[in-house]
């Protein structure tokens, strides 16, 4: 598998890849500090440190995963829920809202959202950017 970047995804610095299992059971590795989210790239890079770059993403959240306080973060994120379902607030929490499959957020950078949990676990389709910055 060849995954240089390609020069047509401009600085986002994507290889070209073409159809491939993304839910297949190789490729997750756990997300650091969320116990029981795992994560699979499926395309890009994110450069942090140099608030650069893309990432394609499936975030997969075992039953009763959850995140016990909100987040928020210096780079762009759009997520939709392919299957199951994630919940805003805490599980003891009456109020907590629920969201199921076909779900979709679109969060520009620095906005705090959550906390989060899933009952039943869930799949998510991520989209992590920082903006293209115009010359």
């Amino acid at each position: 598998m060849n995954l240089v970047p390609h020069p047509g995804f401009g600085l986002f610095a994507k290889a070209h890849r073409e159809f491939f299992d993304a839910l297949s059971q190789d490729g997750w590795t756990p997300v650091a500090g969320y116990h029981g989210v795992d994560e699979k790239i499926l395309s890009g890079t994110l450069d942090i440190r140099g608030g650069q770059g893309s990432v394609t993403r499936l975030a997969r959240w075992a039953p009763g995963a959850r995140v016990a306080h909100p987040v928020s973060h210096l780079w762009c994120e759009e997520v939709f829920i392919v299957s199951g379902s994630l919940a805003i607030g805490l599980p003891e929490d009456n109020e907590a809202r629920h969201l199921a499959a076909g779900t979709f957020a679109c969060r520009p950078a620095n906005i705090i959202h959550g906390p989060f949990f899933s009952r039943e676990g869930c799949v998510l389709l991520e989209f992590l950017y920082f903006p293209p910055t115009c010359n």
